[in-house]
């Protein structure tokens, strides 16, 4: 079985909140749809409602109403399980503050998805440290988290991301805590990774990187208000 073109079809998504006495609508109908091998940014100001998308294309919150198609099948009811093996099997992450755990060796943080992917894989070993030579990585094996740059740290947090073999990437402000040598030696790395046939999503603040994407998706107040392609 082939995997579909669209990864995403979201139709009049929407997530509203409760805080207080107010309804806060986070994502106030939202129409979109990713294919396979594209490299988006999604950008907004805190409050646009960018997480609250990334949250829901990484199958972490469920919207109040509209429909989700993901690989052409409707996920918009899936329960908390079914969501779960999506997050295990489907989709990688990675993160601003990469999320390492500070006792394991690089190796083993890489491989840290295969305890809860549902997928069966031969020889972790190996596909650990293939996924470390996609990112360069390889000659770190062996070191723990602090031992490393914040550069290398994200590129150990990619590598993870990588070794489950997603269907798509999202990525939350994959740069924010770099400087501006190693942010973009990491967009670059992103650019690279699509020609491997990954899709990439990124939420960013910052419109340097967002230039690195193919497709540009501006929010505000929990709309869409750009969807541009480069």
């Amino acid at each position: 079985m082939t995997d579909s073109e669209n990864i995403f079809q979201l139709k009049d998504l929407r997530r509203t909140y409760i805080v207080g006495s107010e309804k806060v609508h986070a994502l106030d109908g939202i129409d979109l749809t990713i294919t396979n091998r594209e490299f988006i940014a999604v950008i907004g100001t805190s409050g646009s409602g960018k997480s609250t998308l990334m949250n829901m294309l990484g199958f972490m919150d469920s919207p109040t109403s509209g429909q989700m198609e993901f690989e052409d099948k409707d996920v918009t009811g899936i329960d908390g399980s079914g969501r779960a093996r999506l997050r295990a099997n489907r989709i990688g992450f990675v993160f601003q503050s990469f999320n390492l755990l500070p006792r394991l060796n690089v190796l083993d943080n890489v491989l840290l998805p295969l305890s809860y992917s549902t997928k069966k894989f031969n020889n972790h070993h190996d596909l650990g440290l293939e996924a470390l030579e996609r990112v360069g990585m390889t000659h770190r094996a062996s070191h723990t988290p602090n031992q490393l740059s914040g550069g290398e740290r994200q590129r150990v947090a990619i590598a993870r991301s990588l070794i489950n073999n997603p269907r798509l990437i999202l990525a939350d402000e994959p740069t924010g805590n770099l400087d501006s040598k190693n942010r973009g030696r990491i967009m670059e790395l992103f650019a690279s990774l699509m020609s491997e046939g990954i899709t990439l999503a990124l939420v960013t603040h910052d419109d340097a990187v967002a230039d690195y994407a193919q497709r540009k998706i501006r929010m505000e107040d929990g709309r869409i208000i750009e969807d541009s392609k480069s």
